[in-house]
């Protein structure tokens, strides 16, 4: 077995765990997936101090980085504090319970980080790094951690119960209810850190042993943190909220915040979708049939208007005068047709089992799609809200709260998405199409005042560039509903004739300098034969004579 550098391989605490698994009193659940991972590479690298806690460590992942262990009498004091409410017991009788339940703990990490670097063709390293904590320090380091958090949610209770105690003043300068601070910013960052979660049986089973093993009590009170952290940190806003929440439903803060905004439903949508295939077939073959049909009739139609236009434009351009205009007409009227078929062949029509390629997730921006006539809506829900009405040209989007740990929890919500392996990736899908739409501080503004963007940023310019410096999904997949949204809206974007015109322009006209000079000849053609016009019959003294005549 390959050992760690900073962790060598201990064989006897590691017997010592095998034989406790299999002699004592508690067995394995297989079926507890892997909850709390490694931030995926393409991610960390982009922004590390996105995901790596630059306050506190909790849990094992981070926990003997030297420059969080001033921290660490904070987590004492809190343990200190949680001793003092436990009745008749000691905290020693706190770490051996979670002692027992080392196997649970153990389940929910990813307990291997493999990371490898290509030097060259020849040669290639690989690091390995394993929780290779015996029981009884992985034990304490739980239950020291566990007391902070659990203090540390104290303060989003939503309830009035004398039995919460009130943060201790040393704690004040750190977590305050009035008002935020910046280390209060800073912790709330570290706490919703993907590589900084622990289970939260652990805090429910923390405070059945305060509460002298009343298991309800103990889920109500978790309940009402629960609930009151998800109100203060979660970005979207929800007109109803859950009425209680419980720790064996989700594992840890940050699962707990990805499922209460991305909905349930969309896995049965996918599901759906993949299983109809003969309907899937059936509306690919037809869309196929009519864009055949169509592609020959606009053949044909091109071969007609060439024929009927060639002979006399050969008639025409053969004059001196109108040679010039031959180049830039030809290629207006004679080479549409040929760049379209080459376009054809070199972008040949994707599988709809395919994985979608980057130009699909391509959509105008705010200021575009205004000026094309959508008009957009807030909506308050998860992301199940977001919707197009083609009739009243109306993009409905859920209304999103931006602050300055906004930034944090959406990158971790994507890397956690993409972690656990998700066969649709809504939420990174969704960061992508907001990505798309916001380019500028003026879309961002459009939005604001829309009320789609609460900004408690600086300026929307801020909002913008927060949108735009979030990274893409580590691999592309396709999400029904979110896609179907994404193709309306280019649908009716390209339908409108400023649009089709506007591009009609850019492409024919302003980038084309042939294009231009024939505009000029045939100005000045015009110009010139109306003048001979008026020479030869007489324009000027026939429009004298109307003047004079009563």
């Amino acid at each position: 077995m390959v050992s760690d550098l900073n962790h060598p391989f201990d064989e006897l605490q590691w017997v010592i765990r095998i034989r406790r698994i299999l002699d004592e009193e508690f067995e394995i659940d297989d079926d507890q997936p892997i909850t709390i991972f490694d931030v995926p590479k393409p991610l960390l690298h982009n922004k590390p101090d996105a995901y790596i806690p630059q306050l506190i460590a909790l849990g094992p992942y981070h926990h003997c980085r030297e420059e969080l262990r001033d921290m660490e009498r904070y987590k004492v004091s809190a343990a200190k504090r949680i001793q003092n409410q436990l009745s008749n017991i000691k905290f020693q009788q706190l770490v051996d319970i979670f002692i027992n339940l080392e196997h649970q703990i153990r389940a929910h990490y990813h307990s291997v980080k493999i990371l490898v670097v290509v030097f060259d063709t020849a040669s290639i390293s690989i690091n390995h790094r394993y929780l290779n904590f015996n029981g009884q320090t992985l034990s304490w380091m739980m239950a020291i951690d566990a007391s902070f958090l659990l203090e540390y949610l104290q303060i989003y209770a939503t309830t009035d119960d004398k039995n919460l105690r009130r943060i201790a003043s040393r704690m004040s300068h750190l977590v305050d209810s009035g008002r935020r601070t910046s280390s209060q910013n800073m912790l709330l960052r570290d706490v919703v850190m993907l590589e900084n979660q622990i289970p939260l049986f652990l805090l429910q089973k923390l405070l059945e042993v305060i509460y002298s093993q009343n298991q309800t009590t103990a889920e109500e009170m978790l309940s009402t943190m629960l609930i009151g952290f998800l109100k203060e940190v979660s970005p979207f806003n929800r007109t109803s909220s859950p009425q209680s929440i419980s720790a064996t439903q989700y594992s840890h803060l940050l699962q707990l915040l990805y499922h209460n905004i991305v909905p349930k439903s969309e896995e049965s949508y996918e599901t759906i979708e993949v299983d109809d295939q003969s309907y899937s077939r059936m509306k690919q073959a037809l869309n196929e049939l009519k864009e055949f049909v169509f592609n020959r009739c606009i053949a044909f139609a091109s071969v007609i208007l060439k024929f009927v236009l060639k002979i006399p434009l050969r008639i025409i351009t053969s004059l001196p005068a109108f040679s010039i205009i031959k180049h830039p007409v030809e290629q207006l009227l004679f080479s549409q047709g040929d760049q379209r078929s080459s376009q054809n062949n070199a972008h040949p029509s994707n599988d709809h089992n395919t994985q979608p390629l980057l130009e699909e997730i391509a959509v105008p921006s705010v200021s575009e799609l205004s000026n094309a006539g959508v008009k957009f809506s807030p909506t308050s829900g998860d992301l199940s809200t977001i919707q197009f009405c083609e009739k009243t040209a109306t993009l409905n989007l859920p209304e999103i709260s931006l602050d300055i740990n906004s930034e944090v929890i959406l990158r971790n919500l994507v890397a956690y998405e993409a972690s656990i392996g998700c066969p649709s990736l809504s939420f990174s899908r969704y960061v992508e199409f907001m990505n798309g739409i916001i380019d500028t501080a003026k879309d961002a503004e459009m939005l604001r005042k829309a009320g789609v963007v609460v900004n408690h940023l600086k300026s929307d310019k801020e909002v913008a560039e927060l949108w735009n410096g979030m990274t893409r999904s580590v691999r592309l997949t396709r999400v029904p509903s979110l896609d179907k949204v994404i193709q309306d809206v280019n649908k009716y974007y390209h339908s409108r004739w400023r649009v089709r015109i506007g591009k009609f322009m850019k492409r024919y006209m302003a980038s084309s300098w042939d294009c231009l000079v024939l505009l000029v000849v045939v100005v000045v053609l015009l110009v010139m034969s109306t003048q001979a016009f008026c020479v030869a019959f007489g324009c000027i003294a026939w429009s004298r004579r109307r003047r004079i005549r009563p």
